[in-house]
C-alpha cells in the first residue's frame, strides 16, 4: 500500500477514511515521537517494511497534518477580544 501513499492527501485519506483513525493532536504527537526515534522498536519495523525515505515522507506528512490540527484549535475567538 505504501506504494500507493505518494502524497498527503492520498496518506491522509489512508488514515482518516480506510483506517478510522482520527488525527488528533495526541495521536500525532506519539506517532511523530516514535517515528523520529531510530531505536524505537516499532519504528525499525517500519523502516524494514517500507524503506528510510517513505518514514522521512511519513514524518513530514504527520509533520503537515499537526500544523492543519493546530489550526484548528485555536482561534475559536478572535486573539485579543474578550465577551
Amino acid at each position: 500500500m505504501a506504494q500507493s501513499l505518494k502524497t498527503y492527501e492520498d496518506w491522509k485519506h489512508c488514515i482518516t477514511v480506510l483506517c478510522g483513525i482520527p488525527l488528533t493532536g495526541p495521536y500525532i504527537e506519539q506517532r511523530l515521537t516514535a517515528l523520529r526515534d531510530p531505536a524505537n522498536n516499532t519504528t525499525q519495523r517500519f523502516v524494514a517494511m517500507w524503506g528510510e525515505q517513505h518514514r522521512l515522507r511519513v514524518v513530514g506528512w504527520f509533520e503537515q497534518a499537526q500544523q492543519e490540527e493546530a489550526g484548528t484549535n485555536t482561534g475559536s475567538e478572535p486573539s485579543g477580544r474578550t465577551s
